[in-house]
């Protein structure tokens, strides 16, 4: 089962359905209707203009941050600030979590004044974090007796497209909540796809990622080769990006960026595909290769916990 959106107008009868039970049109605008409080739980490279944009589009923003510098910012647009996760929790019909790892995610869904102490039948909370799809189903166990609807809802195409609003969105969960949710998606958003029950988002995640940093190892790989052949590697990349090597990674290689999820990323990955007892030898050879690109470009490792 696949719905997607491309695009901003038109709503729900532009989707491309197959399987089962697909919502009709007006049932599904009158759930989308519903939704006029939007709580955003992180307020970084992300979760602000993402807030600028649902502002933009008449929503009412509560967030909440741990970074005083984030919570001025946003607050000078206009977001309403909360003293806590719980807090924007109450004050929300739809919280969107924009944290970077699982353990924050974790803290700020469960910890001592987390989304979770103010959930309540009909909350909406959408995942939007890179996690494990695993990690999805562990917290769909540990709420569900709470009454709130979870969806997954991770954010693909970077900080550019968030400033932009033009943010991807891949989706897992019910047809229902993603109907709800989609007119706050699309203030932030022009490529949105319902892949599947909870957790089928983060596979998709898992998976564009999986094949961005493996297109990121070959580029690097590529133009090391053609540099030790005498070639330059920016009038190579030139004219890669107008041959059949194009990719994402290649077009912007000279943003240098400090590539902090790699290793989650392929840990990621490699845990899943564990799980299923499938080999990936690309993946580990990946891991390897970002490794010898960031100690080249001067880039900070993972800090190992002690």
């Amino acid at each position: 089962m696949e719905l997607r959106l491309t695009g901003r107008t038109g709503g729900l009868k532009d989707f491309r359905r197959s399987g089962e039970g697909a919502m009709t049109n007006r049932h599904a605008m009158n759930k989308a209707k519903r939704i006029a409080r939007v709580g955003l739980v992180g307020l970084g490279k992300m979760g602000l203009p993402m807030s600028r944009h649902l502002l933009a589009h008449g929503f009412k923003v509560t967030g909440y941050d741990v970074a005083s510098g984030a919570v001025r910012k946003a607050a000078s647009m206009g977001v309403r600030i909360a003293r806590s996760p719980a807090e924007v929790a109450s004050k929300s019909e739809l919280v969107v979590v924009v944290v970077g790892f699982e353990s924050e995610v974790d803290a700020v869904m469960f910890g001592p004044r987390g989304v979770m102490r103010a959930a309540r039948p009909g909350l909406i909370v959408a995942v939007s974090s890179t996690v494990a799809p695993a990690y999805m189903r562990d917290i769909a166990a540990r709420t569900r007796k709470s009454g709130a609807v979870l969806l997954d809802a991770p954010l693909c195409r970077g900080e550019p497209a968030a400033e932009k609003g033009r943010l991807q969105i891949m989706v897992g969960g019910t047809r229902a909540a993603f109907a709800a949710c989609l007119p706050v998606f699309q203030s932030y958003s022009d490529s949105i796809h319902l892949l599947g029950r909870l957790g089928a988002g983060q596979v998709g995640k898992m998976v564009n990622n999986l094949i961005l940093w493996a297109c990121i190892s070959a580029n690097a790989e590529g133009l090391k080769l053609g540099a030790a052949l005498g070639v330059a590697a920016e009038p190579l990349r030139k004219a890669l990006i107008e041959s059949s090597a194009r990719n994402w990674a290649l077009d912007t290689w000279l943003e240098q960026r400090a590539m902090p999820w790699a290793e989650k990323d392929m840990s990621i990955v490699l845990k899943e595909a564990d799980e299923v007892r499938l080999s990936l030898p690309l993946c580990g050879a990946v891991k390897e290769v970002i490794k010898g690109v960031k100690i080249e470009r001067g880039l900070p490792m993972p800090r190992t916990k002690s």
